[in-house]
């Protein structure tokens, strides 16, 4: 039987470029002498444990000994086949994070590291060695060394674009953060400063020292809540009827417009599932997205996971000052629910969570701060997904060949010339 794995023909591929298996051109490295012993990390200094996956960075340790000097280097997880180039000593905490250097001076490790990310493999726990099973065998399209280089030289520009995108969305949500603790707690005043006690006047309450024109609330006093429920999946004329139907999953942004799945007037009727007027709060209860909070924007219905918080008197409570109140709190409720299992909200504990309520026009200011906030963070996520985009383009045309790079290469020779 062929191997499907095995180098395929130039075919397709610029002259100067070949196939190469990967396993050919980077050496494979166990990393037990890198492997951290202690799990007591410490959050800022010292030298970094890293995984191949998203959390990336899992903490810092001060021993000096064993660590990885020798880079750059790519990281590579044997059970998610998430890959990372490195190229800062480290070490790391399991053995199933792998070590990969190039063979010899002929590769650009960091275009090997692009091109493995077309690589596309579903990883699987009957595969315990995914590099010696599987990728080592598979192949990349390789240009001669010059090329590699300034595809590499690319990608990383598109790369350092948006990391410093990334620090600007940190930089932003750390703002937040201090503002919604202060302005949740302390307030603004009419000339737009944040109180404290040495020029305002302060009172205690049951959530701790608060401005003294503010009150404490029990939710269940200033909201209607109510779940919503889903009409039987047997019967396909219970949906597809163009009414709204939002599931606890699709509560993940602020502002809710559009959801995946719409019922019929007959599947409405059918199941618990009611009406949720627009500018209500929705609040996921249970499992992953267990406290994800958004505003509802357009009229619609909701599945039993996720609780509608309809404000009875929109006189004394705004509703986007109320979901950033809630943000705030409900987080804290389920660091305190916290357990061995996934925390489950419920309309009982929602509806009795004490909350800070300061006037309406208050209400307002406070939540205008935090919305030219939040509209900023936006602008810089979705610039940062254009830059993503732009970046799966480029590695699609240019780590195949599709797009080649010779004449900037030849307009640096001329000028070396």
């Amino acid at each position: 039987m062929a191997d499907d794995r095995k180098p395929k023909e130039q075919q397709g591929l610029p002259e100067g470029w070949k196939w190469v298996r990967l396993g050919d051109i980077l050496k494979y490295e166990q990393p037990q002498k890198y492997i951290v012993k202690s799990e007591e990390y410490d959050e800022k200094s010292g030298v970094p444990v890293l995984t191949a996956g998203k959390t990336f960075i899992l903490g810092y340790v001060d021993e000096n000994e064993g660590i990885c000097n020798d880079l750059p280097v790519i990281l590579f997880d044997d059970f998610t086949t998430d890959s990372r180039f490195i190229d800062f000593p480290f070490k790391v905490k399991s053995s199933a994070t792998k070590i990969l250097r190039a063979r010899d001076e002929s590769i650009d490790l960091f275009y090997v590291y692009n091109a493995l990310q077309l690589i596309r493999l579903k990883p699987g726990s009957d595969h315990k060695r995914f590099w010696i099973s599987e990728y080592s065998k598979m192949s990349i399209p390789l240009p001669p060394l010059p090329e590699q280089r300034k595809i590499a030289q690319i990608l990383e520009t598109v790369d350092n674009v948006i990391e410093k995108t990334e620090k600007i969305i940190e930089k932003y949500k750390r703002i937040k953060q201090g503002l919604m603790q202060d302005l949740l707690t302390k307030g603004i005043d009419e000339n737009g400063n944040i109180r404290s006690e040495k020029t305002h006047k302060f009172k205690d309450s049951p959530l701790g020292r608060i401005p003294e024109e503010w009150e404490v609330v029990r939710l269940e006093e200033v909201i209607h809540s109510f779940a919503g429920g889903t009409p039987s999946r047997e019967i396909p004329e219970f949906y597809n009827g163009g009414i709204k139907w939002l599931k606890s999953g699709e509560i993940n942004r602020k502002y809710i417009y559009f959801t995946e799945e719409t019922l019929s007037p007959k599947g409405l009727k059918s199941s618990n599932a009611k009406w949720v007027p627009e500018n209500t709060i929705v609040i996921a209860m249970y499992g992953a997205t267990a406290g994800q909070i958004g505003i509802i924007k357009d009229r619609m219905t909701t599945n039993q996971a996720v609780l509608a918080l309809v404000i009875i008197d929109k006189q004394k409570v705004f509703y986007e000052y109320l979901y950033y109140s809630l943000s705030k709190f409900v987080s804290m409720l389920l660091s305190n629910l916290q357990g061995s299992g996934q925390p489950n909200l419920s309309k009982n504990i929602i509806d009795s969570l004490l909350i800070p309520l300061p006037p309406l026009s208050e209400q307002k200011r406070i939540a205008e701060i935090l919305s030219q906030i939040d509209q900023a963070i936006e602008k810089e996520e979705k610039y940062k997904e254009k830059l993503e985009r732009l970046k799966k383009g480029l590695m699609e045309d240019l780590l195949t060949g599709k797009v080649r790079v010779n004449k900037l290469l030849e307009g640096e020779n001329h000028e070396m010339a």
